[in-house]
């Protein structure tokens, strides 16, 4: 299993990026997926969601009607679209494969990317 995201960058408040998550070694199109984030100092933070056929999404209180996640299942990829940004939303960005037949519900997972850094500045 690979899940490789990008995206990451410096941003001024009230910036958007646009992170994406690439996956490959399985079969992307039957697993729900999920993003989490983690700050300095902080614990992992789940940001949002996504089920296998992309109409189904769950979004954290702390980012809803500013991020929104997608999915693209002909290129095994997974985005997250985010506007507003703001200083607290600085942190690692992790991509997360949720276990075989999960949905969109829940944080667990079993697998997870690399990480992309976002640093939004004010």
């Amino acid at each position: 299993v690979q899940l490789v995201e990008v995206g990451g960058g410096v941003v001024q408040a009230g910036g958007s990026l646009r992170l994406s998550c690439a996956a490959s070694v399985f079969t992307f199109s039957s697993y729900a997926m999920s993003l989490v984030r983690q700050a300095p100092g902080k614990g992992r933070e789940w940001v949002s969601a996504i089920n296998t056929g992309g109409y189904s999404t769950k979004y954290a209180d702390s980012v809803k009607g500013r991020f929104s996640i997608s999915r693209d299942n002909a290129k095994n990829t997974m985005y997250l679209e985010m506007n507003s940004l703001k200083p607290e939303d600085t942190a690692v960005y992790y991509c997360e494969r949720k276990p075989y037949g999960s949905n969109e519900y829940g944080q667990s997972y079993d697998y997870r990317g690399q990480g992309t850094q976002v640093t939004v500045s004010s």
